[in-house]
């Protein structure tokens, strides 16, 4: 297992230039020759009630993308801080969800955007309940562009699998994940203590109307034959079910519970960067014909880009 050391500082506005924001057009170009690979942090911004940040799930997906590009030497792009939520959260205070559509079209337009920026190697990190929606625009977008792309949707649940479950099943929790509950805010308090509150914690017991083992709880982590997404109505409405915004007992929240989980997500984030750059090192991409039926000569415009004799990616199609 790698060496990680957290909780660290928000990188955000660093002049160390981990994100693509903070880069002149000289620095980009510089990176781009060295590393070709970048991180895109698929967050939200919803209620995680008195000791959890509303940002929450966007902070989990910086964190880890910056610890990750601080080691690789990848780049991060700007986080996505609104997502798309489950029926069940909508009208609960401090959440704000975007309708799928526009979701969807937010995605494949920053997919587009940093393609044509030059990265078209794209891991796209995510641990909000929206797990069921970003490959919809993953998916969309290799069908409207069919160009050469290598992009990984991370889905962190499902990385750290067992660790994140509860001890009845070998995990460290008193309970199975959910929503804000004492493995999330364990999660939180490894990697951005600062935003968290334990004198706020407060309680929730919330159950759905199946017996327990027919849907599968935060996450899908669990292996119960329904996932959580592919059911409405089960567990009810949260402003109503839990109006304090989580589902469990945060105040069992332990960040060395989390230590395990954390690591196991940056060991393997590291290790798909590694591989990505093996089948396709810096400045290179696998055969054209592996992607796409388009003219080869149309592709090799487009990897030159607009400033190089070539065109850019808009002249073949506008992402929404």
């Amino acid at each position: 297992m790698s060496e990680w050391s957290f909780p660290t500082q928000g990188y955000i506005e660093s002049t160390e230039k981990l994100y693509l924001h903070t880069m002149t057009m000289k620095d980009l170009r510089e990176r781009l020759k060295k590393n070709d690979i970048i991180i895109l942090p698929i967050g939200s911004t919803e209620n995680h009630g008195d000791s959890g940040p509303l940002g929450e799930d966007t902070f989990i997906v910086t964190r880890v993308a910056e610890m990750v590009a601080r080691k690789t030497g990848c780049t991060v792009a700007s986080p996505m801080w609104y997502g798309s939520h489950p029926y069940q959260q909508l009208g609960q205070p401090g959440t704000i969800p975007l309708p799928d559509h526009v979701f969807h079209d937010y995605i494949r337009a920053v997919i587009t955007g940093l393609w044509n920026a030059g990265f078209r190697k794209q891991i796209l990190l995510n641990i909000h309940g929206q797990e069921f929606s970003v490959p919809v625009a993953i998916q969309e977008w290799g069908k409207k562009f069919q160009i050469p792309a290598l992009i990984y949707f991370v889905d962190i649940a499902r990385v750290m699998a067992d660790t994140i479950k509860d001890k009845e099943h070998g995990g460290p929790y008193n309970k199975p994940f959910k929503h804000a509950d004492e493995a999330e805010q364990s999660i939180s308090l490894a990697l951005f203590p600062e935003f968290c509150d334990q004198s706020a914690c407060q309680e929730t017991n919330v159950t759905g109307l199946m017996p327990h083992g027919f849907v599968d709880l935060g996450g899908d982590v669990m292996g119960f034959p329904l996932c959580g997404h592919n059911t409405l109505g089960n567990a009810g409405c949260e402003y109503y079910t839990a109006p304090e915004g989580i589902l469990g007992r945060p105040a069992d929240a332990d960040p060395e519970k989390a230590r395990p989980s954390i690591e196991k997500l940056c060991d393997f984030m590291e290790s798909l960067h590694n591989e990505i750059l093996k089948v396709a090192p810096v400045g290179k991409m696998p055969p054209t014909e592996r992607f796409t039926q388009r003219d080869p000569a149309l592709i090799e415009q487009l990897y030159k880009g607009p400033h190089n004799g070539g065109k850019h990616v808009y002249t073949i199609a506008w992402p929404t």
